[in-house]
């Protein structure tokens, strides 16, 4: 763990928000997780966003899912891939309050589509107490970071032996169990 700057007190008013793909799950090199088969946690997902659950007020997940719009799946497919996620997490003491997504290809640079800040937007249309001053934002490329620094909020870097690009962090973490370790 590195920390870049201070967190200041984190109380219930705040709200983490998740990268899916290298933060909750294992990221397929060159590929996209198309099935629930090919869903796999990685290790100590499911603890730390039940300790979040219980830390935050909203556990929020906003994922790009461009496999849609190079028809390599579905809504349907994805939408059980995100059933799948909300059981296991719920099933393990956890909440995820809503997942947000974007299907859209990189492209056209869709708003909802990462570093753009539509999904943000439509985390607040649907809880408009969201204050992004007091969000975090959790993932493990640039466009996460950038995400999060857009709008002001605390970012947290998550590396790993994939992930050489540069960033603007506010903190550098292995994993999800890591930041819940010292977050709880």
């Amino acid at each position: 763990m590195k920390l870049i700057k201070e967190f200041p007190n984190i109380d219930r008013d705040w709200t983490i928000f998740l990268d899916r793909d290298g933060t909750i799950n294992q990221l397929l090199p060159n590929r996209y997780v198309k099935t629930v088969d090919e869903f796999k946690f990685i290790p100590g997902a499911k603890k730390a966003i039940n300790l979040f659950s219980q830390r935050f007020k909203y556990v929020i997940i906003v994922t790009n899912q461009q496999g849609i719009g190079k028809e390599l799946m579905t809504h349907k497919n994805l939408a059980e891939i995100h059933n799948f996620l909300d059981a296991e997490i719920s099933g393990n003491g956890g909440r995820i309050d809503q997942i947000f997504y974007c299907p859209h290809l990189e492209v056209f640079n869709p708003a909802c589509r990462k570093p753009n800040i539509g999904m943000a937007y439509q985390a607040l249309e649907n809880f408009p107490d969201i204050d992004f001053r007091k969000s975090i934002m959790v993932g493990d490329s640039s466009c996460d970071i950038e995400f999060g620094n857009r709008l002001k909020m605390y970012s947290v870097w998550i590396q790993n032996s994939q992930n050489k690009e540069k960033v603007d962090p506010n903190m550098i973490v292995s994993s999800l169990d890591e930041l819940a370790m010292y977050l709880t």
